[in-house]
């Protein structure tokens, strides 16, 4: 299954910090993992959210990565607003797990900056 993940500059560089084979375990306060289904929904939190984000570096990027189908198939598609805000809810104590099932590496295939004036 393809996976994309919207992050800020401090995630990326702990992505990078893995060599881009994980993603980095979630903070006390942030008990799941979201992965989302598309593209245009990475975007859409990457551009609005990310850029206006301090702990982001005012910075979003998206990330794409695939992760064994039968492995994703625990987690149920949630759908969190319109029909394309659709995540995969992964328990943060799962996190290490997720990253072993991942397929190959963690690109970066888009970059928002920081808003002008920030």
């Amino acid at each position: 299954m393809v996976l994309y993940r919207p992050v800020g500059a401090e995630e990326l560089w702990l992505i990078e910090e893995s060599g881009f084979t994980a993603f980095p375990p979630r903070l006390p306060e942030q008990p799941i993992f979201y992965p989302v289904l598309n593209r245009q929904y990475a975007a859409e939190i990457a551009e609005r959210w990310n850029t206006k984000d301090k702990s982001s570096g005012f910075q979003g990027f998206i990330t794409q990565f695939e992760v064994d189908d039968v492995f994703a198939e625990r987690y149920p598609v949630q759908t969190v607003g319109r029909s394309c805000h659709q995540e995969l809810w992964v328990p943060a104590e799962e996190l290490e797990a997720f990253n072993r099932h991942m397929v190959g590496r963690i690109e970066v295939i888009a970059r928002f900056p920081a808003e002008q004036g920030v």
